[in-house]
């Protein structure tokens, strides 16, 4: 929740210097590791409605104003960066130094410490027994929840609010409730599983997700756009299906993980060599999901128009990491699998877009 917590919790003055911000940052870092603590038991959902729960009551008791992010968006921003440095050159400093020989915490030294520095040590690293690259990943999530509510107050405030604004932000609510209630998949996702945590996932995790994603709300504040019913229901369209894809492919992932006798589609599961499944959505594609995490992000900026490109921003970014990160998985699956993930190849010859790419 980190940065998260200092944007409504921490009172700042009319002129915020960036060392009282970046002060406010390590402190409230400080009261998230607590409260992720005491949740640990519990679902990131709870967390999350926790969260937003006392910050609604404190902005209705005039303790904090909901505006705070949307006022102050660059300082929270450069602020948020010069933290990611300086936690990622700690976990470069406490990987190079540790012993341990598990899997998740056995440090991975490459010897140039730019490229160590960037991808990380460790694949697990862990403070206090909180897992923090789960821990990063939850906080850039309700990041980025509640600068799109302190966009939404702000267009409220301004009397700017539009169908688009609204269309907006109830797919972003949509998708990060869901990640929530659905985060015990985050355990078979790449990051998870292959990334180790650098600076590449902090950074990721803590200014790319709430700062990037938010994008569409920051332009819909300053641009009113008017749709058409519909565009209204062709961006809807867009929606659903992006999320019945992204949704349904990881959901098969993780249960083929967990039990690789799970029926798919209401029937017995293909499986390659006993280890890669080749059915259901993965039968279609390899890394069907990525088109349904593409379809959901061009979902977001749909309400924008086309008027400017700067609110798809985001779903071209994506689709060049995405397709990087696809590239990337094909070499580690090759080496790993070696005859097995050819015969995969010919069962599942097409690569995220079905009978195109």
């Amino acid at each position: 929740m980190c940065w998260c917590f200092t944007s409504f919790t921490w009172p700042l003055p009319e002129k915020s210097s960036p060392e009282k911000l970046f002060a406010a940052l390590f402190y409230q870092m400080a009261l998230s590791f607590v409260t992720d603590a005491m949740v640990v038991f519990e679902s990131g959902l709870f967390a999350l409605t926790l969260l937003v729960a006392i910050l609604g009551i404190c902005a209705k008791l005039g303790i904090v104003s909901p505006l705070v992010v949307a006022d102050r968006g660059l300082e929270l921003l450069s602020a948020a960066f010069i933290f990611c440095v300086l936690v990622t050159l700690a976990l470069y400093v406490s990987g190079r130094s540790s012993s341990d020989k598990s899997s998740s915490l056995k440090p991975h030294v490459s010897g140039n410490l730019v490229h160590d520095w960037w991808f990380g040590i460790q694949l697990n690293p862990q403070f206090l027994s909180i897992d923090l690259k789960f821990f990063f990943v939850r906080a850039g999530m309700m990041g980025w929840l509640l600068i799109n509510l302190s966009i939404l107050a702000k267009s409220v405030q301004d009397g700017s609010l539009s169908q688009s604004m609204i269309l907006y932000q109830i797919f972003c609510a949509l998708y990060i409730l869901d990640y929530f209630v659905h985060e015990e998949y985050m355990t078979s996702t790449w990051d998870i599983i292959a990334e180790r945590l650098g600076f590449m996932l902090v950074f990721g995790d803590l200014l790319w997700i709430p700062f990037t994603f938010s994008i569409q709300g920051w332009w819909l504040l300053h641009n009113k756009v008017e749709l058409t019913v519909p565009a209204i229901v062709a961006n809807c369209f867009v929606f659903l299906i992006g999320y019945m894809v992204f949704r349904g492919a990881n959901k098969q992932k993780h249960i083929f993980k967990k039990n690789p006798k799970t029926p798919i589609w209401g029937k017995p599961p293909v499986v390659v060599g006993g280890k890669l499944l080749a059915s259901g959505y993965w039968g279609i594609a390899r890394h069907c999901n990525y088109l349904g995490d593409l379809m959901l992000a061009l979902s977001f900026s749909l309400p924008c128009g086309i008027s400017s490109p700067v609110p798809y921003f985001y779903p071209i970014y994506l689709l060049i990491l995405l397709i990087w990160r696809e590239r990337r998985d094909e070499v580690r699956c090759a080496e790993k699998y070696k005859e097995i993930w050819a015969e995969y190849l010919r069962l599942v010859p097409w690569r995220i877009l079905p009978y195109v790419y």
